[in-house]
């Protein structure tokens, strides 16, 4: 049995973690972490989202309960995310990661860190997700550079970051696949006189309106024909049974840097 810790646990997304946690039967819930004052301090998990659990009270101070869990389940902000990462190090305890927006810099702390302790480190938890990463890497393989590449993502106006880690990371992995950087091939939104496309390049377009989840679709144009490669979203416990899917496949794991990829067994 698995032990897991959820931060941000009385937010949506944990919420959904704490569900999928309680009805799995290879892991029990061991710690919920909530923001610093937050008026549920001290309310029991389980009732928080109506759900049978061991008793755990939700609490803001992670390092006064890490020795009540074997895995993190990380969906906050960077910042917080590489402090919860240096905690986990420095205690042995793996780490499932599902924040977008880590810089250059902190991917390589998140390397590090896996030298010491494992980690699963991906943009997107979703299992239809990552099967669509292996999709466009098959397809860029077959259409090669005869194809214009566009990404195309939605999301809900909530949504910091732009574009999304899901669609920068379809981004590379076409870019790596045709054996380009995508640093130096993205191209983020057009305006005016733009002249004709280079075909080298890879698009990104961006939509944030209402409650979308989460739509992308990656396009292949060819002279005569295109492929659409699509993902939809319908409900955010997509991504807390990709999560709890990565605990597991941390369990016998003592370091390591993962994705959803290595989870899947699609590598």
């Amino acid at each position: 049995m698995t032990r897991v810790a959820i931060v941000g646990a009385a937010g949506r997304m944990g919420r959904m973690l704490i569900e999928a946690v309680a009805s799995d039967d290879q892991c029990a819930l061991g710690a919920a972490i909530v923001k610093l004052g937050d008026n549920l301090l001290g309310v029991d998990a389980g009732d928080l989202v109506g759900v049978e659990t061991q008793r755990v009270k939700l609490t803001d101070d992670l390092a006064a309960v890490v020795n009540d869990f074997d895995v993190l389940i990380d969906f906050t902000s960077p910042e917080l995310t590489m402090k919860h990462v240096e905690l986990c190090r420095q205690h042995g305890k793996g780490v499932v990661i599902g924040t977008t927006g880590l810089s250059a810099d902190q991917k390589n702390t998140l390397a590090k860190a896996a030298e010491e302790t494992a980690i699963v480190f991906a943009p997107n938890m979703s299992i239809g997700v990552n099967l669509v990463f292996k999709l466009l890497e098959m397809a860029a393989k077959v259409l090669g550079d005869d194809a214009d590449v566009e990404v195309i993502e939605a999301h809900h106006r909530h949504k910091v970051d732009s574009p999304s880690g899901t669609a920068l990371k379809m981004g590379e992995v076409v870019a790596d696949t045709l054996g380009r950087d995508l640093e130096k091939c993205a191209v983020y939104g057009r305006e005016g006189y733009t002249g004709p496309r280079d075909r080298e390049t890879i698009g990104f377009a961006t939509v944030r309106a209402g409650d979308v989840i989460g739509d992308h679709t990656v396009l292949f144009a060819c002279e005569g024909e295109r492929v659409e490669i699509t993902h939809k979203a319908s409900g955010r416990e997509i991504y807390a049974r990709g999560s709890v899917r990565a605990v597991k496949f941390l369990a016998d794991k003592q370091s390591g840097l993962f994705d959803m990829q290595d989870v899947l067994g699609l590598k």
